[in-house]
């Protein structure tokens, strides 16, 4: 107990100050990629700074891990430089259980940036894209043309030419109507529909239909069936990174409904899981590493952490893109390279000295 008090109390002052480095290292960059175009609009210097501020959270969950990383390595490597540490497993102590508080800080920072992530750091940083969209005059288009999708369990399908999103009308629109097998019913075709509040009403719409064996087309009367929102017809702006947990899932399920893709939304939502097990996967990493080395133990104590974590971000950014293009199921792009260094740490760690 008084050991892990001691480790624990080593670690908490380089983390602090790492995690300000890093955080203030990344603010900074954010501010000066943006600084000509903020002098070009003239905003004022209290709204640059309130931009800043709302990115503060989200670079405190780009810095955890690294920081982590970091404040561990650099502090068994200093008790391995200073000798501590040999008297410690000199005295019979593993290894793994001197080092075993810092695996329970990684994993209590996995669960704390989960949740910080989803309730502090996605509302802000909506907020801060917001304001700088505002300022920096960036409108997002929402319009969308060559729109297929499918409704009502798939027995409807729209195909819309153009979607304007500012007036609400549908140009060039199909709407095809098929059972629960797939036969097909009727083709409903109209140059142009516009959004009642209730239902879209088609202009000159004409359908085509089975009369025994042949396919008649007849002009189609005024008809309130088409009750699609307009939010299913525009453009997927949205990210599955920019929503909380909650409406990341409902976004799935809506494309998953309207027949959309949606592999690299679902690889995207098992993600925000995945990728906060990375202050696991970095303090397991520092900790295999420490003992490693003869000479230069604090320098290289920290190069073989930092390149193994760099590895490792290399590694899921690669799963992750093969999850998205579809080359492997989303759940295993997510999490392979999580559960890969985890074990590797693992076992690095059981074969460390004692």
């Amino acid at each position: 107990m008084i050991l892990d008090k001691y480790l624990v109390k080593q670690f908490f002052p380089i983390f602090v100050i790492a995690i300000s480095m890093f955080m203030l290292l990344l603010a900074l960059i954010d501010l000066f990629a943006n600084i000509f175009r903020y002098l070009n609009y003239q905003v004022p210097v209290l709204e640059i700074l309130k931009i800043s501020l709302f990115y503060l959270p989200k670079c405190f969950s780009y810095a955890l891990p690294i920081s982590l990383l970091f404040a561990s390595a650099y502090t068994l490597g200093d008790l391995y430089a200073r000798n501590e540490l040999t008297a410690i497993l000199s005295s019979g102590i593993p290894f793994w259980r001197f080092s075993l508080p810092l695996v329970l800080i990684g994993v209590f920072a996995s669960l704390f940036a989960f949740g910080f992530e989803d309730i502090v750091v996605i509302p802000t940083l909506a907020v801060k894209n917001s304001l700088s969209r505002y300022y920096l005059h960036q409108d997002r288009q929402e319009s969308n043309s060559d729109v297929v999708i499918k409704t009502r369990g798939g027995n409807l399908v729209y195909a819309v030419d153009y979607f304007d999103y500012q007036s609400l009308v549908l140009n060039g629109i199909s709407i095809v109507e098929q059972d629960e097998k797939g036969t097909f019913i009727s083709q409903v075709r109209s140059p142009r529909a516009s959004w009642t509040g209730e239902y879209w009403a088609l202009s000159n719409p004409v359908v085509y239909e089975w009369e025994g064996n042949l396919l008649r087309v007849r002009p189609l009367g005024e008809t309130g069936i088409y009750r699609e929102h307009p939010d299913t017809f525009r453009r997927n702006a949205v990210d599955v990174e920019d929503l909380q947990v909650r409406d990341a899932r409902l976004l799935v399920e809506d494309l998953k409904i309207a027949g959309l893709p949606i592999i690299r939304a679902l690889s995207d939502y098992y993600h925000r899981f995945s990728f906060s097990a990375a202050s696991l996967v970095v303090i397991v990493l520092s900790i295999s590493m420490g003992g490693r080395f003869k000479k230069n133990i604090l320098l290289m104590s920290l190069l073989a952490s930092l390149s193994s974590a760099v590895v490792f971000y290399v590694m899921e950014m690669i799963s992750m893109l093969m999850a998205r293009l579809g080359y492997i199921p989303p759940i295993v792009g997510a999490w392979f390279p999580v559960g890969i260094f985890i074990l590797i740490g693992l076992l690095l760690l059981g074969s460390a000295k004692t």
